[in-house]
């Protein structure tokens, strides 16, 4: 049996057992999307969200990508938050890196990757904007593991500056966003202490009302 043919049957598996366990669990999925959070993590295939929060298919809205980057003129990340904030009226938005990230990996070292280069400008223009304090820490992993946390930082900065989230804000829309980091090494999610609840705490430059 293939790979692909063992994906199958394990799907089938997974299907009958939630059937066994709740009868009505597919209906209830079919007629019922209702997230409280969006979260958007970097595309390593070790940070599934759903499990790492252990909530079940319909709580979470994801967007996915490599470095967990918020870029202003990325239409489909932008559209997933829309979708998520005016549309599902999600409460949270959790912006999450992770420690050993590869995008950062990368976006620290100098030689050519193709396309991804283009990509990874966002994470090295973080890079620099913080170069002393990066290039003070000697050793290489702990400096990987800072420049994961200050782009964290970096894209709730981003989202907090999009018009969708201002505009939620304008209209009294309760919602916050949060720089989260996980840690492969030992399963636990971190609070970077980064989080916003309103235009006020966003630099004027940025305000849009």
């Amino acid at each position: 049996m293939n790979l692909l043919d063992k994906c199958f049957e394990a799907n089938r598996r997974w299907a009958a057992e939630q059937v066994d366990r709740d009868p009505t669990y597919f209906k209830r999925l079919e007629n019922l999307q209702s997230p409280d959070m969006l979260w958007i993590g970097c595309s390593d295939s070790r940070l599934p969200p759903n499990e790492l929060l252990a909530r079940p298919p319909g709580d979470i809205f994801v967007h996915r990508n490599v470095g967990n980057v918020v870029e202003h003129t990325d239409v489909n990340c932008l559209s997933v938050i829309q979708y998520a904030v005016d549309v599902l009226k999600v409460r949270h938005v959790i912006v999450c890196g992770h420690y050993g990230c590869g995008g950062v990996r990368a976006a620290m070292a100098t030689q050519p990757l193709g396309l991804i280069d283009n990509w990874l400008r966002h994470i090295r223009d973080v890079h620099l904007w913080n170069r002393a304090e990066l290039n003070a820490i000697a050793d290489v992993g702990k400096r990987t593991d800072r420049l994961a946390e200050l782009n964290v930082e970096a894209q709730v900065a981003n989202v907090c500056h999009t018009s969708i989230v201002q505009d939620a804000w304008r209209r009294g829309h309760p919602l916050t966003v949060h720089g989260w980091i996980y840690s492969i090494s030992d399963g636990l999610i971190r609070d970077l202490g980064l989080t916003a609840e309103s235009a006020e705490q966003i630099p004027p430059e940025h305000r849009l009302y």
